[in-house]
């Protein structure tokens, strides 16, 4: 899928440059003459990346990223301004901005400093993504310790957390008690001790409290497995 650019500026010359040569580079491009228009583009089209205008009539470009992050928007702004002014950057800076490009600009530069907003929007994405699991309907977010289950939240103690979270990463695989006590409880299995079972039921009334089948199986002589229903 093409990466969308929204280009907001009221300069006509300038947002039809950008849209030849943004299409050129392989991009989808949007266009917006002022600043309620674009912000309105961003609610219904959610573009990759933003190349905002400072100095527009009614709305200006500053009062467009403070709503833009106001609303909790996390697209990436490139700001235009026609002014070399240190004061100017930093505002811009302060209220949202991801960068700052002083009219005329390079077209080269322009292009860059888009592709390193993309990499750096979608080097983030990578991050959040590995932070959170998700098998079938059961997900877990290792940032907040949350784990739900068809929307309804689980409380876990901090070894169930632990426990569940190596089944979710090693989702279908069959975990064998050795390797579970090691990794849980760092020391081997001992034949004796029935702390796991123990703590396999717990996760399963937990994760069965609100009538959802079976995720956690039992494999005879080999150990247990997270596959859902089953």
């Amino acid at each position: 899928m093409r990466e969308k650019i929204l280009v907001i500026d009221d300069d006509e010359k300038i947002t039809s440059m950008l849209r030849r040569s943004l299409a050129f580079e392989g991009y989808t491009v949007l266009t917006s003459n002022h600043g309620m228009d674009g912000l309105k583009q961003i609610l219904e089209h959610e573009p990759d990346a933003v190349i905002l205008d400072v100095m527009m009539p009614q709305l200006d470009g500053w009062e467009v990223v403070r709503r833009i992050r106001e609303g909790g928007f996390e697209v990436p702004v490139l700001m235009l301004t026609a002014k070399d002014e240190v004061a100017d950057r930093v505002k811009g800076l302060d209220l949202g901005a991801d960068d700052y490009l002083v009219k005329p600009f390079a077209l080269e530069e322009l292009l860059a400093r888009i592709r390193v907003l993309l990499r750096r929007k979608a080097a983030d994405k990578t991050d959040q993504a590995t932070n959170r699991l998700q098998f079938q309907e059961l997900f877990m977010d290792l940032d907040t310790r949350e784990v739900y289950r068809g929307g309804q939240r689980i409380d876990l103690t901090t070894k169930e957390f632990e426990l569940l979270h190596l089944f979710m990463q090693n989702p279908k695989r069959v975990l064998s008690r050795d390797v579970i006590m090691e990794k849980i409880w760092g020391y081997d299995y001992s034949g004796e001790s029935n702390v796991l079972e123990v703590y396999i039921a717990m996760l399963r009334q937990k994760t069965e409290e609100h009538g959802g089948k079976r995720m956690i199986q039992t494999v005879r002589g080999a150990g247990y497995v997270l596959r859902g229903e089953g």
